[in-house]
């Protein structure tokens, strides 16, 4: 039986049916920013494979970095046992991010539950019932239980689960633009602080990039003002830089474009440059103390994975990497070059608006159903793209070829104007 007939009839891919309705691809490797197919096709990869692959694929120092672990330890619980790799990366993410204590766990979506079971541990460490979340509209935070609670209940993907879900607080998202006046989300923001601030844990956020709700990029006086509102209530601010983080916004976190450190930070995606799964939450030394100096005194999680070692050697040598070329160089060009080549599709009439930041470049359509037929016309000319709804976008490795991008962009716009409308 041929392996993709397998893959057709028993593996549930993400956000589709069984057996698979929509085309998958075969691939057979990758290489740089290149994955080829078991067909003979390349592609250049517009997605960064979900915008972790920061490095591109196979990069030679991450590869030897993995060689060198297995060989030593690959794994061991992280339960009474502590591994040099683990101190090491969590050094570099205190280092990073101005915070002080790191819980390394395996997935974005964990970090996030983990993120809000450490808030709430907070309060009730302080004394107080606190357990709702204030979120954002159009926020995504990730696919598990209590990430879903706190993405938006109206227009995210999760919404079939709202009466399951726990209810919590929604506030107006600011509007679209950098440099856009955000007065309107700012009041309405003021506005639930007053009201809910004896019921709020924390306030979860997307920092100046609202990822899959929408690629909604927003002025960073949004973040100094909710910075403000969570110091003056003692709410826990939690930004989640899973997406935004590890420089795909042009600064190495999106909260400095704000100047602004969180109580709470959760990481991931580009943490391992696409390698392995891994994620962390990062918090300040009051969050960590006011538990830990609880009658509780310990942090209520513990995944069987976590501070995989073959995960923290990749994720080391991913932040080297980053530390020792001019990264900052590379994004800014590619910010640049997506300015450029997205000028063209301002006109067309199917466009709504288009946007870019750091390595993050978007089309928003006017119309959600054209996404499979513009992903099979790139695919068709050698570019891996996977639009969401209305959004033609793509997030790049900071490796990637000039020519390469401009490729990407270029079928991006053309797929759009072959369009009969």
């Amino acid at each position: 039986m041929n392996w993709l007939d397998i893959d057709k009839e028993h593996v549930w891919h993400p956000y589709n049916s069984l057996p698979t309705k929509t085309k998958i691809l075969p691939v057979k490797r990758t290489d740089k920013t290149s994955i080829f197919l078991s067909t003979g096709e390349e592609l250049i990869d517009a997605m960064s494979s979900w915008w972790s692959a920061i490095h591109g694929y196979n990069h030679p120092k991450l590869n030897e970095a993995l060689k060198k672990q297995v060989e030593l330890m690959p794994h061991i619980m992280f339960g009474g046992l502590a591994h040099e790799n683990a101190a090491i990366l969590s050094k570099m993410l205190v280092d990073l991010t101005g915070l002080n204590s790191v819980f390394l766990c395996d997935s974005g979506s964990v970090s996030v539950e983990v993120s809000l079971k450490t808030a709430i541990q907070y309060q009730e460490a302080k004394g107080f019932k606190k357990y709702k979340f204030l979120a954002s509209q159009y926020a995504y935070h990730g696919d598990t239980l209590a990430a879903m609670s706190v993405c938006d209940p109206n227009n995210s993907m999760h919404s079939i689960y709202g009466s399951y879900l726990p209810k919590h607080i929604f506030t107006k998202a600011p509007n679209i633009g950098f440099d856009e006046n955000c007065d309107d989300a700012i009041y309405e923001l003021e506005k639930n602080f007053e009201k809910y601030h004896k019921e709020l844990a924390g306030f979860i956020i997307e920092p100046i990039v609202q990822g899959a709700g929408g690629m909604r990029i927003y002025n960073p006086k949004f973040l100094k003002k909710a910075r403000e509102l969570c110091t003056k209530y003692d709410v826990l601010l939690i930004a989640d830089e899973i997406a935004t983080g590890f420089g795909h916004t042009g600064k190495m976190f999106a909260c400095q474009w704000a100047d602004i450190k969180p109580d709470i930070m959760t990481v991931g995606k580009g943490l391992t440059g696409g390698y392995m799964t891994m994620a962390a939450m990062i918090t300040s030394k009051n969050v960590s103390k006011t538990i830990s100096d609880s009658k509780l005194g310990i942090l209520m999680h513990g995944p069987t994975f976590m501070g995989n070692p073959l995960a923290c050697s990749v994720a080391i040598e991913s932040i080297k990497l980053l530390q020792q070329t001019n990264w900052e160089e590379k994004v800014l060009k590619i910010e640049t070059i997506f300015a450029e080549e997205l000028d063209e599709a301002r006109d067309i009439p199917l466009v709504k608006s288009i946007r870019n930041i750091g390595a993050i470049g978007v089309i928003e359509l006017k119309d959600d159903s054209y996404a499979q037929y513009i992903q099979d016309y790139c695919v068709s000319k050698g570019v891996w793209i996977r639009p969401f709804g209305k959004l033609i976008y793509s997030i790049v490795a900071y490796t990637i070829k000039e020519e390469d991008l401009r490729k990407i962009i270029r079928t991006m716009i053309k797929a759009i104007k072959s369009i009969k409308s």
